[in-house]
């Protein structure tokens, strides 16, 4: 019989193990946490752990168990991480649900995790209760997370659980089930996506991060910086690594606004930043106008998605260190990554490069790109389903295994993505496949307008059959003259008169991706694609 570890990079320990290091970082956040409005804004590493372990205590004494499941859905901040560990520490399995704009979504995705508790926030519980919405069936007991004196109908406050006696701290191995997070749900309901301990964290690629590589990882002397959705499956691996390489400094910025932003930076000046390639993208304007608060930063990270040529030049422009790089890597919440790039000023220089930024290298991971239809491989330059084997592959969607086991063709792993095989082994990113336009990649032809216009917040290609692509565009002031989309678009394919709509109106996943399905329904009134939409 196999034995059973638990390792400390286990989400159920690694506060704990911080704690009793010589060597420990100081997090500070953007604004105190919903489950200790009066906690302040620094904690240090034992205060980390003496939260996660007062967590525990409540969350048993709500009723949760060893083999439970407890779902944890509220305002964004790394608190939520702190409730997941707490869950994990006495072997329950934490479900992790951005409060996204659907509450039907949520309460869908509450019914597929089948939980025995569901903490939740209470702008959530408000905005469900004005909706007339049950976030869970009677059988699942409701604890608020918020302050005292917060609606939240029946539920009950995180503070009437706090004081009671210790939970006895039993966390899973580490190829226990351990953790349960969303993925982007840019086409519909998002999927509920069940990892272990070596599958989130243990494995490679997410392994990759607890090495000391030179550029790459952290250091010492660092102040590390994350704005990101505490409810994704990338913060596991981030919070495990940055534990275990016990920067100077951790920053967690909850709202990714520039305001808040420039606030937060404004006082802790990051040598490492994290962010999803659409905040960066939303930034750009604070490079603009406060290119100081970047100066120290040594290492931009961007995972999930394609980044913009002119966004990764942009911000390595502004840092005032003699060597600034971008790590990039594509990755889903089902796989962790499937392939990564370091990008350089140099790299970047050139504007004529719309695809300079959506190539890279397989992280450690088998990587083919093939045919959708007849599942052999494609040749060098032409277009093909990328398909990952990697050991750090989930165990399930939860609630809907068929629909996982869908995407399986033995080891292999269809990831929904286009991509073409570049030579020296990397792969170029087209589109996902139900994004798709055929003849086109949406990512560069989005790359080359964002170069061209400069008050171009945003711009989104949409696939419609029977037209030409439609751009939809965000401009500062709202405003595009014609004469610079006619310059904007000489010698690009044929595109349908732009659409402009404001920043703030364009629907996005809890990661900032564009949905763009509902886009596509609200500025054309279709649903139509060109993608099958099979591999979602």
């Amino acid at each position: 019989m196999a034995r059973r570890t638990t390792s400390s990079f286990h989400l159920g320990r690694v506060f704990d193990w911080h704690a009793e290091q010589a060597r420990q970082s100081v997090l500070h956040v953007d604004r105190p946490f919903d489950i200790a409005p009066d906690g302040g804004l620094v904690y240090d590493g034992p205060a980390l752990a003496a939260a996660v372990r007062e967590l525990s205590d409540c969350l048993h004494a709500a009723g949760l168990r060893r083999g439970d499941r407890v779902v944890v859905s509220k305002e964004n901040h790394f608190d939520m991480v702190l409730l997941a560990a707490g869950a994990a520490r006495i072997g329950a399995v934490p479900v992790m649900i951005a409060p996204i704009a659907s509450l039907e979504s949520v309460r869908t995705m509450v019914d597929r995790a089948a939980p025995r508790l569901l903490v939740a926030g209470t702008g959530l519980l408000a905005r469900a209760a004005e909706a007339g919405v049950e976030l869970a069936d009677e059988a699942v007991r409701v604890v608020r997370a918020g302050p005292s004196g917060a609606g939240g109908g029946g539920a009950v406050p995180l503070d009437e659980l706090r004081g009671g006696p210790a939970a006895p701290a039993r966390p899973g191995g580490d190829d226990d089930p351990m953790i349960a997070t969303h993925t982007s749900g840019t086409t519909g309901v998002p999927k509920l996506v069940l990892h272990t301990a070596n599958t989130a964290v243990g494995r490679f690629p997410p392994r990759m991060e607890r090495y000391r590589l030179p550029l790459l990882t952290t250091r010492r002397d660092d102040v590390v910086a994350a704005a990101v959705s505490f409810a994704h499956i990338r913060v596991v691996a981030w919070a495990s690594s940055q534990l275990k390489m016990a920067p100077r400094k951790l920053v967690a910025v909850s709202d990714p606004g520039l305001a808040t932003v420039e606030r937060v930076l404004e006082e802790h000046r990051p040598t490492s930043l994290e962010a999803f390639p659409n905040v960066f993208q939303h930034w750009e304007q604070l490079v603009d106008e406060r290119p100081e608060l970047f100066a120290r930063t040594r290492l931009y990270v961007s995972t999930f998605d394609a980044v913009h040529p002119r966004t990764v030049r942009k911000f390595l422009g502004a840092s005032r260190r003699r060597f600034p790089v971008w790590g990039w890597g594509l990755g889903q919440s089902e796989i962790t990554g499937i392939m990564a790039n370091l990008f350089t000023r140099r790299t970047v220089r050139a504007k004529a490069r719309p695809d300079a930024t959506n190539t890279g290298w397989p992280m450690l991971v088998g990587l083919d790109v093939v045919d959708p239809e007849t599942g052999r491989r494609q040749a060098r330059g032409k277009p093909g389903i990328i398909m990952v084997s990697t050991r750090a592959r989930c165990l399930t969607y939860l609630g809907e295994d068929d629909r996982y086991r869908a995407k399986l063709d033995g080891r292999w792993w269809n990831s929904g993505d286009l991509g073409v095989r570049a030579g020296f082994g990397r792969v170029r990113l087209i589109d996902r496949e139900v994004d798709m336009v055929p003849g086109i990649s949406c990512i560069e032809l989005e790359s080359t307008l964002l170069e061209r216009l400069e008050n171009a917040s945003d711009v989104t290609v949409l696939g419609v059959p029977g037209q030409p692509p439609v751009p939809v565009l965000c401009m500062r002031g709202d405003r595009l003259d014609p004469r610079e989309w006619e310059r904007a678009t000489a010698g690009l394919p044929a595109l349908a008169p732009p659409r402009t709509v404001p920043w703030e109106d364009v629907p996005r996943t809890a990661t900032w991706k564009v949905r763009r399905a509902a886009l596509r329904e609200q500025v054309l009134g279709t649903g139509a694609t060109f993608g099958s939409g099979k591999w979602t």
